[in-house]
């Protein structure tokens, strides 16, 4: 009985996540305009996507090359500085890695609202116009701290003299980092950085607080913008489809190859 009730709690939890996904997939194959009112199979929703003729002109692509390029940039900070920072928290002992380790959580244990509205305060007070910088900066400040936790683990692996035996050999530091930490920590990187590019692609709050008054408009705002004004673009139920299917074969992708990285590791040894 316990294990019937534990594999049924664990389907119905799949199915409450997922079931909304499967049935904007279904209805991204009719035109209809309203959700839920099938009208035949059709493809023209993707055709409209891929043309760029959306419904209620170009704000969605617009929208979505914001996103994408906020999230990259955001993304590609994030794990430069989040890979720089786990080196220093992994090299820091006793209570000061731990102080350290407490704040670098806070961040992702702070509710978005209250993150959103401290970097509004920030750069206010700071004097920066509102725009694509503003978002950016905020976007690495929430980013990062994902990034260390993706780290850190793969730090903890490795051998501890292996840094030194490179220096010994006649690396310079920068030669040590480059060449021998880096190679070793690029799984890890590669993980914080899909988790970073995610995080920056679905935030809401904190980019509606820091982006200004300029028309800055990224998907969640533009999916915001669109309810409010009564319904949703209809193109929308293709675009949240194609993202889904690109994000799961990339981890897909991610978890093959670490899984056979970790399979030839356990061989070599």
């Amino acid at each position: 009985m316990k294990k019937f009730f534990a594999q049924a709690y664990l389907w119905i939890l799949l199915i409450l996540l997922y079931s909304p996904i499967a049935f904007i997939a279904i209805y991204s194959f009719t035109e209809a305009k309203a959700f839920g009112n099938w009208t035949g199979f059709s493809t023209k929703l993707y055709g409209n996507l891929l043309t760029g003729n959306i419904t209620g002109g170009h704000g969605l692509i617009q929208a979505l090359e914001n996103t994408l390029l906020i999230a990259l940039v955001s993304a590609v900070a994030s794990m430069i500085l989040g890979t720089i920072s786990a080196i220093g928290i992994y090299h820091l002992r006793g209570r000061k890695r731990k102080a350290v380790q407490f704040l670098n959580s806070l961040p992702m244990i702070n509710p978005d609202v209250i993150t959103g509205v401290s970097l509004f305060l920030l750069f206010v007070f700071l004097g920066f116009s509102q725009g694509y910088l503003t978002v950016i900066l905020a976007h690495i400040s929430f980013c990062t701290p994902y990034v260390v936790l993706s780290v850190l683990p793969r730090l903890g692996q490795l051998n501890p003299n292996i840094y030194e035996a490179a220096l010994d050999l006649g690396a310079t530091p920068a030669q040590a980092l480059w060449k021998v930490l880096i190679p070793q920590l690029r799984p890890g990187m590669l993980s914080g950085f899909v988790l970073a590019f995610t995080m920056s692609l679905d935030d809401f709050a904190v980019t509606f607080f820091t982006r200004g008054t300029i028309g800055l408009e990224t998907l969640s705002t533009f999916i915001y913008a669109d309810a409010r004004r009564g319904g949703l673009t209809p193109e929308l139920r293709p675009l949240m489809t194609l993202i889904f299917l690109i994000i799961l074969v990339v981890l897909g992708l991610l978890n093959t190859r670490q899984g056979k990285n970790a399979a030839q590791n356990h061989i070599n040894l």
